[in-house]
Order: structure tokens, then C-alpha cells, then sequence
């Protein structure tokens, strides 16, 4: 079986990347597990957790030689292993030790080379050195503030920010949108930040009591972003959460970002259902912009964008 490129669902989002794989006319010839299979050359794919970029198929006779093939090829692997589990589990103990320990943010994602693995068969690896995620099998796990915020919302602005490898400092102004009941302006308030929380629905009091919080009682849709730059200057940050069809998210951005209003953005994008799945591929096509499925993303992509250098 030639297998070219792999690429991992998230639990209950096997459909949208098979569709997105579809539309960029990438082959599926299997699945295994939530691990999508192509004998094709790999292709962006924004709802894959992880994309395995350089996959090899290894023959192995045994859980020793399994694991020298993989140490030959590089040092720090992931294991992927919806099946054969307990012999994945014993070629895992014979590798050097990943952590996985939970990151304590504010910190940047691991740099350090991780390739996945999985056994397709018993006696047959599927290994890729090269993968587009940095965390095992694209879990972003961090220690979790369970007292000061009002939601989980901001751990999805964490693993942006982490895979950024950059988030607001001290003294930045941030605009958080869609910001009620207050997850993500907790989150840039304690990064130092300067944050103007925009929502019609009223923020947790204690995060609207905030010294570096100011709340604007309205819709984020309501503000021309022309207007507020020759008001206010270009925010340092965009900071979008707000439930909206996607066509209307992509007017917005287009609007704060045409108009310089804006440094950089982090959005969420909110789907309602397939058939506004191909909307995607209009957020993608913005220069300078990413997309892609979060492990803290549910039924929704996340948008990052910078402004160009200089």
C-alpha cells in the first residue's frame, strides 16, 4: 500500500476533512482510525489536527526491530495507535522519552522535531518524520486556570497564541470580539495587555472590573474599522470569537484588514453546517493567513493573520 500522506481527524471530524481532502483533490485510500490515507502528494488541510508530510511504510518482525527503525530515522516519535494497541505500546517504551507534560502558558509550542507513527498491521509501520504539528498527534494540552477565567474559550487562544509562538505583550491594545462572558479577555488581561472587550451580552463583572479591561456594550459589526483607526490607531490585536454565519466573519476581516486597523488577527470560524465548509478556502486564500483545527476547536476553524513587514 503506497501511502504518500496522512492525515489525522479530530474525534467526530473525520467528514469535514474528507470533504476539504476532496476539494483539493487529494485520493483517500483508507482510513485508519481517525488517520486519513492518500496516495497522493500531501495537501494543506486545515481540519487535520496533524498532517504526516513524509510518511514511509516499514516492514518489522518484531517490537525490537520496530523500534530501531524508527530511532535510526530520528529521535522523538508520537504514537498513533487505534489499533494493535498494547504491541504500539510496547515499541513506544523502547524509544527515547517525548515529554507530554502539560505546557504553563504563556509558552511557545515544542521546536524540536516530532514524527507520528502507527502500526497499520502487526508487522507493518507507517512512520512520518516530518509532520505539520508540534504537539503529539496535534493535542495542545496546558495546565488549566479552573478559578480566575468564566470559561474554557480562552484554552483555544492559548494553543493559537502557542503555535504563533507569539502573543500580546505588556501594554498592547487588543480587541476582543464576541467577548461575553469573558474567556479570551481574561486570558489577554493576563498577558498585560490593554483590551477593549466589544459584545452586546454583558461580561462576567469581575472580568469587566478589570484595570486593564474597557467594555464597549455592542455589536463588533457595528464598528467601522476606518473609524477606529483614525480614532484609536491600528489595534496590536484582533481578537475575534463571535457566533456568525462564516460569509458574514469573512466580511469583517476583510473590512479591519483592508483598512489597517489591525496588526494581527486571531478568529475563530463558526460553521453551521457542510455546506458552508468551502468558505474556508476564501480565509485561506488572504495573504498572510492561516487556518487550521485546533484541538480546542469545535465545529470551527481558526484564523491567524499578521500584517506584512515593515
Amino acid at each position: 500500500m503506497e501511502v504518500r500522506a496522512a492525515y489525522l481527524a479530530a474525534e467526530g471530524f473525520e467528514a469535514p476533512l474528507a470533504e476539504e481532502l476532496a476539494r483539493r483533490g487529494a485520493t483517500l485510500s483508507a482510513w485508519h482510525g481517525r488517520l486519513a490515507l492518500s496516495p497522493d502528494p500531501p495537501v494543506p488541510a486545515a481540519w487535520a489536527l496533524n498532517a504526516w508530510t513524509a510518511p514511509v511504510t516499514l516492514p518489522v518482525a518484531s517490537i525490537g526491530e520496530a523500534a530501531r527503525c524508527l530511532r535510526a530515522i530520528q529521535r522523538n516519535w508520537a504514537a498513533y495507535a487505534p489499533l494493535h494497541h498494547r504491541r504500539a505500546c510496547l515499541i513506544a517504551a523502547r524509544l527515547p522519552h517525548v515529554s507530554a507534560k502539560p505546557l504553563v502558558f504563556p509558552a511557545a509550542a515544542p521546536t524540536a522535531p516530532l514524527g507520528s507513527w502507527t502500526l497499520i498491521e502487526p508487522g507493518l509501520l507507517l512512520a512520518s518524520p516530518a509532520c505539520t504539528s508540534p504537539f503529539p498527534n496535534g493535542e495542545a494540552r496546558f495546565v488549566e486556570d479552573r478559578e480566575g477565567p468564566p470559561s474554557r474559550a480562552y484554552l483555544k487562544l492559548w494553543e493559537a497564541f502557542a503555535l504563533l509562538r507569539r502573543w500580546p505583550a505588556p501594554g498592547e491594545t487588543c480587541l476582543d470580539f464576541g467577548a461575553a462572558p469573558g474567556g479570551w479577555t481574561w486570558a489577554l488581561a493576563r498577558l498585560g495587555a490593554r483590551v477593549v472587550a466589544v459584545d452586546k451580552a454583558p461580561l462576567d463583572p469581575a472580568i469587566a472590573a478589570l484595570p486593564e479591561v474597557t467594555v464597549l456594550r455592542q455589536s463588533a459589526f457595528a464598528i467601522d474599522p476606518a473609524r477606529w483607526r483614525a480614532a484609536h490607531g491600528a489595534a496590536d490585536w484582533l481578537c475575534s470569537d463571535v457566533i456568525a454565519y462564516p460569509e458574514r466573519t469573512l466580511r469583517l476581516l476583510r473590512a479591519w484588514i483592508e483598512a489597517g486597523a489591525a496588526r494581527r488577527i486571531i478568529c475563530t470560524i463558526k460553521f453551521q453546517g457542510a455546506e458552508s465548509h468551502a468558505l474556508a478556502d476564501d480565509f485561506a486564500a488572504i495573504p498572510g493567513a492561516s487556518l487550521r483545527h485546533l484541538w480546542h476547536n469545535r465545529h470551527e476553524l481558526t484564523f491567524a493573520w499578521a500584517e506584512p513587514d515593515g
